[in-house]
């Protein structure tokens, strides 16, 4: 049996309104006939819904006293988990991204240089300050016309105001409400969306010129009309919370219109294969990324989306000599709504090294103008953001900061389909608790936030432009990093 742990507690302020219970998803909370609140402390998850609607304060979540016999190899949670699998003999699932604090976060051990004497900063306030970001190759040379005009020979492109997307994240492993937030927070923002592997709903036709489509290994929901329904088109190989695997969406959730987008029968799991079965080598990739601009008439960029792994310089230069425009990488922090809890703790690389390495090698192979580089995967806030650009990226997009703003609090319980934010849910219950035209305005506030402090943090460096930010890694400078860990950054000494 699951040890709990969380202990839910009340104080003497509670007048008994019963909002807690009404407000739990995961029955941690049940009003009983006559007994007032009854507490069912295993099932509690700390997903903190009970707390944040208490109208008097009186309830809060502890973390449970009771603890295993202190061990220096096996820890709290590696027992539970050897209890559990003993008991169940299946494989343990969790969300989100990797919670261990095993794996240095970079971003938290570079530094960003800043403007003094002899390279004066920029007041962002007074002085123009470029944040838009142009995505798509970029031509070899200029070409003239016959009367000395210039020819547009720009290949497709995506314009965005601000370097900040929205990641890829499916409809079935998140509501239609929440797709509806961010495809109108999108297009009030001037930047995009991804709609995920689980196809585009009709409702949100109207918003493609902010929308990137999904092609994934499981190709649910994709045919003609989809593709051409959007800006771009992402061919999905892996990403960062599971690399080299599928993905698994229960047939509980496989209801209603996510049942007639992804194009698969109701109640059937829908499960996306390893690899794409018409994919195994970068020849078949090319073949892919060629239809896909052959069905939608050349005027689209293609996007290939592919896990932070060891090796992932040497895909990316493949992935540019495909034909593909745009090379979304996503790093080992990378959230998900559902995977193998030991995937998610320990494959993958962080986004800092292989964002570096990749804008390294494509550099040296002369090719780094054939594409455009998105880094995805823990990024946290601006100060992020403008550290993945200096490394290499064009860039960023965020998926779990997106649902924080949205009201999650990463309890890690989205594969259970019973999120209390109604965010990771099909359950209509609970789906209604998000207004998506107030999580739309919260996702506007947040990234037009984080582009301010961008502005303010390239003023401070002298640099007005993102393009001039963009692999400028002589501005960064590491604190408590090895000399290999530098030389795999591009990065000098703080102090040299």
């Amino acid at each position: 049996m699951m040890r709990r742990r969380y202990r839910i507690m009340k104080d003497e302020s509670c007048i008994s309104c019963l909002r807690c219970a009404r407000e739990c998803s995961f029955g941690a909370i049940e009003a009983a006939d006559g007994k007032g609140l009854v507490f069912h402390h295993q099932e509690c998850t700390d997903c903190q819904r009970c707390v944040s609607f208490c109208p008097v304060g009186a309830i809060y979540i502890t973390e449970d006293g009771n603890r295993f016999r202190r061990n220096a190899v096996f820890g709290e949670d590696d027992i539970q988990q050897i209890h559990l699998q003993a008991e169940t003999g299946g494989v343990l699932l969790s969300s989100m991204g990797a919670p261990g604090s095993s794996v240095p976060i970079y971003f938290d051990r570079i530094l960003l240089n800043a403007s003094q004497v002899t390279n004066p900063s920029i007041d962002p306030l007074r002085e123009p300050m470029e944040t838009s970001v142009f995505l798509g190759q970029r031509p070899e040379r200029i070409l003239r016309g016959s009367e000395g005009r210039l020819v547009d020979n720009l290949p497709p492109h995506l314009e965005l105001s601000t370097p900040i997307m929205f990641s890829a994240m499916s409809y079935g492993a998140i509501s239609l409400n929440v797709h509806k937030a961010l495809a109108a927070a999108a297009e009030e923002l001037g930047t995009y969306w991804n709609t995920g592997e689980g196809g585009l709903h009709e409702s949100l036709y109207p918003y493609k010129g902010n929308t990137i489509v999904q092609v994934a290994s499981g190709r649910f929901g994709v045919h003609g009309t989809y593709l051409n329904t959007a800006a771009a088109i992402e061919v999905k190989i892996g990403q960062g919370a599971k690399p080299g695997i599928g993905g698994h969406l229960t047939g509980a959730k496989i209801i209603g219109d996510v049942s007639k987008t992804r194009m698969v029968p109701e109640g059937l799991d829908a499960i996306s294969p390893a690899p794409h079965h018409d994919i195994y080598s970068i020849e078949d990739l090319a073949q892919l990324v060629m239809s896909i601009k052959e069905a939608t008439d050349y005027s689209k960029p293609v996007m290939v989306k592919a896990a932070a792994v060891h090796n992932i310089a040497p895909i990316a230069s493949g992935i540019a000599r495909s034909g593909a425009d745009i090379i979304s990488i996503d790093g080992y922090r990378g959230g998900t709504g559902a995977a193998p809890l030991r995937i998610r703790d320990n494959v993958g690389i962080p986004i800092e090294l292989a964002i570096a390495s990749v804008d390294q090698r494509l550099r040296e192979e002369r090719i780094r103008d054939r594409v455009s580089i998105i880094a995805s995967g823990g990024i946290r806030n601006s100060a992020d953001a403008v550290k993945a650009i200096a490394l290499g990226a064009d860039a960023v997009s965020i998926g779990t900061a997106a649902l924080c703003a949205l009201g999650c609090h990463i309890c890690a319980s989205c594969h259970t389909g019973r999120c209390a934010w109604g965010i990771a849910t099909q359950d209509p219950d609970l789906t209604r608790r998000l207004d998506p035209g107030k999580g739309a305005a919260r996702l506007v506030n947040l990234v037009n936030a984080w582009t301010r402090e961008i502005k303010e943090i390239m003023g401070g460096m002298g640099i007005n432009s993102i393009e001039a930010l963009r692999g400028n890694r002589m501005a960064l400078r590491g604190v408590g990093l090895n000399e290999k860990e530098l030389g795999i950054l591009g990065i000098g000494y703080a102090g040299e």
